[in-house]
């Protein structure tokens, strides 16, 4: 399912309740978050020149997004040269219907497909199998969610939800094969079937993790081998991308290589980085390479520069691990691709006007987005202006504006603050109590009843400090 294709979910709120009355599901994804934290401050360790990279990181994207028209005119114009074809595409429908043409062209033989969110954004797999193709993922997180008929529930790691049972289970339900939860064992099931694949594949999809202007390179990097593999064997390959996957030069490539995997899974490389410039110039490789730019709401980003940062993200998914929204309720809670804080900022961009809306309001604002953020993306300042634009256009915010006002006014006089108090001192009873009509009242006024479901609020005080130190409490 498309990120776009939500419109009977619950709100977010009703998700969230569900996944957190998922306890399995909690333990795993709390686990593998701290697991991939730890392992991204053991890499960390000992390396003073972090901070320097990501400000020099922050300063190149930034640089990019402003002159982005240039670097894409120049990135087309060099993957040209080097015989790659480079379309464009407004949106998902456009970007599906050049991969549907592509694939019409390629035959018969299996689709065999790299990980790639751009793909998941615009429901691309969806939109092949409804005209009888049989996209196969072969990144092995993605495959088990495939073939559980669900979404990632993380950007790097799709099934990071799903215990090893969970996954024994689906192989049995949807391979027929005998049960196993050893990992190497899974790994070496989804293999056999995958190089069956692989070998009768016509039409290879991927992503891409950087696209260089300079060269009109793209570059890849995994830790399967298998995104070599989609890209080699087939002899068409197209490649989708967001169009701020722009990076100027091959030589700024190190820089995003070192904060990339360290950010992402801990690692200091990963296993593989494949640079795909151009066709084929031996015998190996793809005879066609067919580069598509996908902007899908990205240009309109480009006007603010609040909304404009959100352009820089790597997909590295730290801030998924350390955000203790995400680690509670998961990816799947957002319905969308792209979960946790940068799902929180980017997605109310992508989708329809309504969709997305409450996602900048699933956040503590702690800062540990920000923090762990390799380019140094501002994504509390993010959510903010989300949440401002939301109040303005009068999506949210008026119960909140109601009250701000309330007290704002009360707080104007001295007077008026003893009237409020003393009223509140009366009623208090009614909306904070445990009895029947309290409930009544929490219940029929959501917000207070969902922030009394976790907290103890502590009742005014039947008398004021100034009532008592007139009653003489100066002589105790």
């Amino acid at each position: 399912m498309s990120m776009l294709d939500h419109k009977s979910d619950p709100r977010f709120r009703e998700r969230a309740r569900i996944a957190l009355a998922n306890a399995p599901q909690r333990a795993a994804i709390a686990k593998a978050t701290a697991t991939i934290s730890e392992r991204r401050a053991d890499a960390l360790e000992d390396l003073p020149e972090w901070e320097a990279w990501r400000e020099r990181a922050r300063a190149i994207k930034e640089h990019v997004l402003e002159n982005l028209d240039r670097y894409l005119i120049q990135f087309e114009e060099r993957a040209t040269e080097r015989g790659a074809v480079v379309h464009w595409a407004r949106d998902g429908v456009e970007a599906t219907r050049i991969v549907m043409a592509l694939a019409e062209k390629a035959g018969s033989g299996a689709i065999v497909k790299a990980k790639s969110m751009v793909t998941e954004e615009i429901g691309l797999n969806h939109a092949l199998e409804a005209k009888g193709w049989e996209p196969l993922e072969t990144d092995l997180g993605e495959r088990i969610i495939q073939l559980d008929g669900q979404m990632p529930s993380h950007i790097i790691a799709p099934a990071l939800h799903l215990s090893r049972d969970d996954v024994a289970d689906i192989f049995v339900r949807e391979l027929g094969v005998e049960r196993t939860n050893d990992p190497d064992e899974l790994t070496a099931i989804i293999r056999r079937i995958l190089r069956e694949s692989f070998a009768r594949a016509s039409f290879g999809i991927s992503g891409a993790n950087f696209a260089i202007a300079e060269t009109g390179s793209i570059l890849l990097v995994e830790n399967e081998g298998n995104i070599r593999l989609s890209m080699g064997l087939p002899k068409i390959h197209v490649a989708l991308l967001g169009i701020e996957k722009i990076i100027p030069r091959q030589e700024d490539l190190p820089l995003f290589l070192r904060l990339l995997p360290r950010s992402a899974t801990g690692q200091r490389l990963t296993s593989y980085q494949t640079l795909l410039t151009g066709v084929k110039s031996d015998e190996e490789g793809p005879d066609e390479v067919h580069i598509v730019l996908v902007d899908n709401g990205r240009s309109a980003l480009l006007g603010h520069p609040t909304d404009r940062q959100t352009l820089g993200c790597i997909r590295c998914g730290a801030c998924l691990n350390v955000c203790p929204v995400y680690r509670a309720v998961g990816g799947h809670a957002y319905a969308s691709v792209y979960g946790g804080p940068i799902g929180a900022i980017l997605t109310p961009h992508l989708t329809p006007e309504k969709q997305g809306a409450e996602l900048p309001f699933a956040s503590s604002l702690c800062g540990a987005c920000r923090d762990v953020c390799p380019v140094k993306i501002d994504i509390p300042a993010s959510l903010l202006r989300l949440r401002a634009r939301a109040v303005e256009e009068g999506r949210r915010g008026a119960l909140e504006r109601y009250g701000f006002r309330s007290w704002a006014r009360a707080m104007e006089t001295r007077a008026r603050y003893e009237r409020a108090t003393k009223m509140l001192r009366r009623v208090q009873g009614v909306g904070l109590g445990d009895g029947v009509v309290p409930k009544i009242v929490q219940r029929s006024v959501k917000p207070l009843g969902a922030w009394l479901a976790g907290r103890a609020i502590r009742p005014l005080a039947p008398r004021s400090f100034r009532e008592l130190w007139k009653d003489g409490i100066s002589d105790d």
